[in-house]
């Protein structure tokens, strides 16, 4: 548990969201130092059951998004847990939901009513397509974002079918963009004293990836293919099967580093061969020069191609399985993963960070919460409620969860 102070020390966030790009993004907060309370309904947010599950019954995709937050379980259903919500919007500087477009306005608690005697609440909304029509309401999932916003056409073999990307990268891309605008109205409220509304949607910020790609639509007008383990503009940018079966990537796209190369593997004439004396002749005759740069690096162990390159400073790297990774030296040595000291029967690693800051460094300080693990607290020292007033709660059934 790291105990130095954070940048967003002392920003308060109301977390309205649920599974996985909204926890997310409100994770990156609270790993940031700011206080996130995580109103969930009564049976909990539901990603608290999914797979993998540790020992204790625990969910492991639950735990990956949602350290650093306390949890309250309130059934907005009831006027009266909507109205304790409103109350935790009051006292929070940030709200974030990734409701249905729609629904927070049906519950009382959209940006509109929220910011009523409150001008300097900053309020985002994470969907899969945006506030505005025509797909305001459609139902998103990342394959079908990752299909409909042209990512999964540029993924995949190039005779194969369209691949989606093996993470649920539409929802974590949604999240780190819905941060970057967050933080971006926490300067702009620094400088004016106002908040304001933040619109993220899964599908924008998916195509606001394709960039290269985009680029290339833009210049040509024909929309990019799939290019495999190639790389669309660079040749040769390439993970090539090794002779013991491991794939091994290297990229030699530079004039200089395509000489190393050459000389490396014993094809000194390559670089004056008009074939493939530039990058740009080199994408005309892409099947040629790869196919025989198949057949040589086939005649080698991956792990002896990596030395041989490394020590020419060519990039390369051996395609690695999660167990690898997290064996891999750089992991431990850049604190990619964290091995917490938690109560019996809680032992997992969580992912570290991946950025540092030299003076204001995130951490965890909380370990993913039980469902309504600090209802009454949040309660009591948020909103000053007293023990009787808990307790009518809980007697309602608004209040769930764990009581203390």
């Amino acid at each position: 548990m790291d105990s130095a102070p954070a940048p967003l020390a002392g920003i308060k966030v109301l977390d309205l969201t649920r599974v996985l790009a909204g926890p997310f993004a409100t994770q990156i907060l609270g790993d940031l130092g700011a206080q996130i309370i995580k109103v969930e309904p009564l049976d909990g947010d539901e990603a608290r059951s999914w797979p993998p599950l540790l020992p204790n019954g625990e969910s492991g995709y639950f735990r990956a998004l949602n350290r650093n937050k306390r949890s309250i379980v309130l059934d907005l259903k009831d006027e009266r847990g909507r109205r304790v919500a409103a109350e935790l919007a009051a006292a929070s500087d940030l709200v974030v939901e990734n409701f249905t477009p729609g629904v927070v306005a049906r519950l009382g608690l959209d940006w509109e009513r929220l910011r009523q005697g409150h001008e300097e609440l900053i309020y985002c909304s994470i969907s899969g397509f945006g506030q505005d029509r025509p797909y305001r309401v459609k139902k998103a999932y990342d394959p079908v974002i990752q299909g409909m916003a042209g990512l999964m056409s540029i993924t995949g073999d190039p005779d194969g079918p369209p691949a989606k990307v093996g993470v649920p990268i539409t929802d974590l891309a949604a999240a780190l963009h819905a941060v970057i605008a967050i933080e971006a109205a926490l300067v702009h409220r620094l400088r004016t004293g106002r908040g304001q509304y933040v619109d993220v949607a899964l599908f924008d910020s998916t195509v606001s990836l394709l960039t290269t790609m985009a680029a290339e639509f833009f210049a040509t007008g024909r929309a990019p293919g799939r290019f495999g383990l190639d790389h669309a503009q660079r040749v040769p940018a390439r993970a090539f099967e090794a002779k013991d079966g491991r794939y091994v990537h290297v990229v030699a796209t530079s004039e200089p580093m395509f000489v190393t190369l050459c000389r490396l593997i014993g094809h000194e004439e390559w670089p004056t061969d008009e074939r493939f004396s530039s990058n740009a002749r080199r994408l005309q005759h892409r099947e040629q020069i790869l196919c025989e740069l198949d057949a040589i690096i086939r005649t080698r162990d991956a792990a002896e191609w990596v030395e041989l390159f490394e020590a020419a400073g060519l990039p390369c790297g051996l395609i690695s399985d999660l167990e690898e990774v997290f064996r891999d030296p750089q992991v431990a040595a850049r604190e990619l993963v964290l091995e917490l000291d938690e109560t019996a029967g809680r032992s997992a690693a969580l992912l570290g960070f991946p950025y540092r800051l030299s003076d204001s460094p995130p951490g965890v300080r909380l370990l993913p919460p039980r469902l309504g693990e600090h209802g009454d607290e949040i309660l009591c020292s948020t909103l000053g409620y007293s023990s009787g007033q808990v307790g009518d709660l809980r007697r309602a059934g608004v209040l769930g969860g764990l009581g203390r």
